[in-house]
């Protein structure tokens, strides 16, 4: 399994776990777009707010790091490996060539590739995470 597609696993596991069993948690309707039908085979987002999902995760675990900008901080948010090999093998699944592998200018591009591809697989990600 791709390091992206653990992502998407990770955000649609989150945002339907949060969406069941913490309703009291539940973010105003048009900042709490949960889909009903998830269809992870085909990574379709269809409409979860992944700023949302990932906040609510942060604050769960005391503050999630800089998950905004840095990759790392998003990976370990995640539970996912954030080593330099898992990096790079990111990297290569979004063809993302900036910078030198581990740089800061990397890590940075990174993270804006997979904030760019959640959307782009119909996740509701603000323009500021993308760009």
């Amino acid at each position: 399994m791709g390091i992206f597609k653990s992502i998407l696993d990770k955000i649609f596991h989150h945002s339907s776990s949060a969406a069941a069993a913490e309703p009291a948690l539940a973010l105003p309707p048009t900042q709490a777009s949960i889909a009903t039908d998830i269809n992870v085979s085909s990574q379709q987002l269809q409409a979860v707010d992944v700023a949302a999902v990932l906040t609510r995760l942060a604050l769960s675990k005391g503050g999630g790091g800089n998950w905004r900008t840095s990759i790392v901080d998003l990976l370990k948010l995640l539970d996912l490996d954030s080593s330099l090999a898992a990096r790079k093998e990111l990297a290569q699944e979004l063809n993302v060539s900036f910078g030198i592998n581990g740089s800061a200018e990397q890590n940075i591009a990174l993270s804006k590739a997979v904030m760019q591809k959640l959307a782009e697989n119909g996740g509701q990600v603000p323009e500021s995470l993308k760009h």
